[in-house]
């Protein structure tokens, strides 16, 4: 038998009709061969009997049988074929460590070997027993990051100290004294806190879920709220449509750019949560498909990364408030007030009423009373004694100006308290943000953190700079403060003729706010009264 079959083309195996390999050849009397079902198909539709090569006729269709030295040659020549047409490696994907010239796609990885194979050269690790013990895994490149680079030996082990895969010579030098771990037994390790790890992926999960559903209801109350004070206001404006109607267009575009904002802000926070819900869920993804790999260096190399989970906000603090609207009625009759007195004097109550739903109650702190002060034993009221009192050392003490704080501070949300400034010639009050200096005297304006209402038998003013002048009130016996400090605005009101005295707008709060008095000098007795903090009547 001829040896020479390496030089054999796909053209002496290949059938001249269907121009394939040969499946079931046969001969002709003249020496050519074809696919029987090809000679077959093309002598059906011949009256003469010819050959297709050569045209040599037949007297009669011949009887062929197939050819089986031809055929055995031709099924090795197609398993050949079938080697040769293996995929070329393409970007991204694992070579062949051995092939020379055009690398193959690899098929397999021998983590003993520390080669990756294509179809042709794994069949020795599928045929002699010896390979066969091999382990094999998915095609993986840079195998070489499985030697140790120092010692050029296998990463066998795992150092529990430094939490990296060592060599069996790096345990006798650097890492000697460090308890190692075989891969296998530090992998088994890990993969018993994924479980921990998933669990607290998919609570984080349905923390931000229900956050999501938590911002949704806020929404919809605030939808709800903005139908029922547009509705309020329609209410108002409908009965004096003709001098209003300017009016209520614009009281209309308030509420509705408030609540575009309250919306915007939902939804943007809605994008975040369900970001993060994508950050965690392929974080899950990540830790169950490692939890599925054989690899022990691998896994734990890839484990390193799971510590540290994908960064996320604290939304435990993070809440969308509806808007308020406070005021918005007010600013806008304000604009036709001799037509519209009897409108706004209603509006002015309800809307002292809103506010007042959100009292709060708070008492005075003594660690921050100036040391001229006193106060009652229930926190509730304070005057100036005009004598200097020895006190212990305190830094949240005010030591420059007769100022005293209440123990309650607020850092989100609505809050309102009332004073009593009855029988006073001068007093001030407001809110202040925890950092102010309490020993240097400074401006006390919004721009230091103050926000404070001033008054004398003389003026009315808001504290800024410039500061506001505001008409004085006669008998002005009680004093509202409402700070919606989400919103960004504080509001004074004059409790007993229940009508509002001011609102600074548009601040920016950032750390807690305290409720602040001060009942200034008692005069030698003529502002001895005291300031006191009252329940909403």
């Amino acid at each position: 038998m001829a040896c020479a079959n390496t030089s054999w083309s796909e053209e002496n195996f290949s059938c001249s009709i269907c121009l394939d390999v040969f499946n079931s050849p046969v001969t002709t009397a003249c020496g050519h061969n074809f696919c029987r079902t090809c000679i077959t198909k093309f002598w059906d539709g011949q009256v003469q009997y010819k050959c297709p090569v050569c045209n040599k006729h037949f007297d009669t269709r011949p009887d062929l049988q197939v050819n089986t030295f031809l055929s055995e040659l031709a099924a090795q020549f197609g398993t050949s074929v079938q080697v040769k047409e293996q995929p070329f490696v393409q970007p991204a994907e694992v070579p062949c460590d051995v092939c020379t010239g055009t690398q193959l796609k690899a098929v397999k990885s021998c983590l003993e070997c520390l080669v990756s194979y294509c179809l042709t050269h794994l069949e020795p690790h599928q045929r002699v027993a010896v390979l066969k013990k091999h382990r094999l895994v998915e095609p993986m490149d840079r195998l070489e990051d499985r030697m140790c680079k120092k010692h050029d030996r296998p990463l066998e082990l795992f150092c529990q100290t430094d939490q990296v895969c060592v060599c069996q010579f790096c345990t006798e030098t650097n890492h000697k004294s460090h308890p190692v771990v075989p891969l296998k037994e530090e992998y088994e390790v890990k993969t018993a806190q994924l479980g921990k790890i998933e669990a607290e992926v998919q609570q984080m999960i349905q923390e931000r879920k229900l956050k999501i559903k938590e911002i949704k209801d806020k929404v919809e109350i605030s939808n709800k709220d903005a139908d029922r004070e547009i509705a309020d206001g329609g209410q108002v404006f409908t009965a004096l449509i003709g001098c209003v109607e300017k009016c209520w267009d614009d009281f209309n575009h308030t509420v509705k750019e408030k609540l575009k904002s309250t919306v915007k802000q939902a939804e943007d926070l809605i994008k975040e949560l369900e970001q993060e819900i994508e950050d965690l869920t392929n974080r899950s993804s990540e830790v169950k498909q490692l939890s599925h790999t054989e690899d022990h260096l691998h896994f734990l190399q890839a484990f390193r990364s799971l510590k540290n989970p994908p960064h996320t906000r604290d939304w435990t603090v993070v809440e969308v408030c509806p808007p308020s609207y406070v005021g918005s009625l007010r600013r806008s009759l304000d604009q036709l007030k001799d037509s519209l007195n009897m409108e706004m004097k209603k509006l002015r109550d309800a809307e002292l009423k809103w506010v007042q739903q959100y009292e709060v109650d708070v008492t005075l702190d003594p660690d921050t009373a100036h040391p001229h002060l006193i106060l009652s034993e229930d926190g509730k009221q304070v005057h100036d004694g005009g004598v200097w009192k020895k006190l212990p050392n305190n830094p949240k003490r005010f030591t420059n100006y007769t100022f005293v704080l209440t123990r309650q501070s607020f850092s989100s949300g609505r809050f309102y308290f009332e004073v009593q400034v009855k029988n006073k010639t001068a007093w001030w009050l407001g809110v202040v943000r925890e950092s102010i200096d309490r020993e240097a005297g400074i401006m006390l304006v919004p721009e230091t953190g103050y926000w404070a209402l001033y008054y004398t038998k003389d003026a009315l003013v808001f504290k800024d700079n410039p500061a506001v002048r505001l008409p004085l009130r006669a008998e002005l016996q009680k004093v509202g403060v409402f700070v919606d400090y989400d919103e960004g605005l504080v509001s004074f009101y004059d409790v007993e003729a229940r009508v509002h005295i001011y609102s600074a707008a548009g601040c920016t709060f950032t750390e807690p706010l305290y409720p602040i008095l001060y009942p200034c000098l008692h005069a030698g007795g003529k502002n001895s009264a005291p300031l006191i903090i009252s329940p909403v009547n």
